[in-house]
């Protein structure tokens, strides 16, 4: 049995913005006939070489695999902006993705990014760049968000052409404005449609 096509939500999330901002883009892609979510986080990274993660996430989502990333139809990142770049955590994930990158098991399938930053001008968009970047090596092709969304052009918090993105009004804070989850719901979608298309 052949088993179904997915777009591949990864994502890091250190207060709970992103993994929401996940679970919207998700809600996206299943609403696509033909295509599903499979929903992954990354472990956090230690500062010490004797902590391990454990196998299994405390919460949320399972941990990512590299077989899971190989194998999916699409890919949509996310993570919180660091000083303008993607958290340590996923930025460790990508590194060890040279295996993909030989074998060009991510050549020619759809990727986006999404983020969230608890300041206006907190890089939102440069940490979408950062996540683009070596996607782009992988020869994945990026899509952003095109303003027939028109909360691109309502939203007074997060949102983005380059991709979605939360404006967290406090570091602990998590709920998304209307207009920020019609934006992931609207990148899900979008993604899903286009790996359906990238496949035939």
């Amino acid at each position: 049995m052949t088993p179904s096509p997915y777009v591949l939500v990864l994502f890091y999330s250190r207060h709970g913005s992103v993994s929401e901002m996940a679970k919207y883009i998700a809600r996206g892609i299943n609403k696509t006939n033909g295509m599903e979510a499979k929903v992954r986080q990354v472990p956090e990274v230690s500062d010490t070489t004797k902590v391990a993660s454990p196998a299994l996430p405390d919460d949320g989502a399972p941990y990512c695999t590299l077989e899971e990333l190989a194998h999916c139809a699409g890919l949509a990142i996310g993570s919180p902006s660091y000083f303008g770049s993607m958290a340590a955590p996923l930025k460790h994930f990508i590194d060890q993705t040279s295996t993909l990158w030989l074998t060009g098991q991510l050549i020619d399938k759809p990727a986006c990014g999404f983020t969230s930053a608890s300041t206006l001008h907190g890089g939102q968009e440069q940490c979408i760049h950062s996540m683009m970047t070596p996607l782009l090596h992988h020869g994945m092709i990026w899509l952003g968000l095109p303003y027939k969304n028109k909360e691109l052009i309502s939203t007074t918090a997060g949102g983005t052409p380059y991709g979605a993105s939360h404006l967290a009004n406090s570091t602990h804070e998590t709920t998304l404005t209307n207009d920020e989850k019609a934006l992931c719901e609207a990148q899900g979608k979008r993604i899903a449609e286009m790996a359906i298309k990238l496949q035939k």
